[in-house]
């Protein structure tokens, strides 16, 4: 069975990207196989794993969701190749990059139909080839968070030993809150680093 984590926090700056790609390599050493995927559209995680310009990327996170949201009345998918954005990286891992295109991809999810399971639709037609599952997100509360916590099934909230960085955890933890009331009832906090 799969496990799908999301690494999440307000704030940026706090180690989110670095412990989803440490994590990852760490656990493709065990011999698990691991899926990070990219949920920011500043791309660090795509960037890490040597993407030197996501921009130009045409198969991405975004462009995955962008063509569930348009074709969100249907029920399959006959002619999408969800796999075409994983990438293999030297590390043993697979990879989703995202770019500044997830940007525009979360502005078009505020009208859409299901807007906050379009990521858990994606993922529950690749997950069942990986052990793991870790998503990088991005630093805010928006649609493309809430999608991430939807479709995981604990999050870890990196932390600095900063007031700042724990300040901003109540809005995190209330957004928790809510997406496990009424969307994800199996989502739990794995661990505060």
């Amino acid at each position: 069975m799969t496990k799908v984590i999301a690494c999440a926090h307000e704030k940026g700056g706090v180690g989110k990207t670095t412990t989803t790609v440490n994590l990852g390599f760490g656990l493709a050493r065990q011999g698990k196989n691991v899926l990070l995927l990219d949920a920011d559209p500043q791309g660090d995680l795509t960037k890490c794993l040597g993407i030197k310009n996501p921009r130009e990327l045409t198969s991405t996170i975004s462009s995955v969701m962008d063509y569930l949201i348009a074709h969100s009345d249907e029920d399959a998918y006959p002619d999408f190749e969800y796999t075409a954005p994983i990438r293999q990286h030297t590390e043993g891992v697979d990879f989703i990059p995202a770019n500044t295109s997830l940007a525009a991809t979360e502005v078009t999810l505020v009208n859409s139909m299901s807007r906050e399971t379009i990521l858990r639709q994606y993922l529950d037609r690749v997950k069942d080839e990986y052990n793991y599952v870790l998503i990088d997100c991005r630093p805010s509360l928006g649609l493309t968070v809430v999608n991430a916590l939807t479709a995981a099934d604990s999050v870890i909230i990196p932390v600095q030993a900063h007031i700042l960085a724990a300040d901003d955890m109540d809005a995190l933890f209330k957004t928790i809150g809510r997406v496990k009331r009424n969307l994800n009832p199996r989502l739990q906090v794995t661990v505060s680093l």
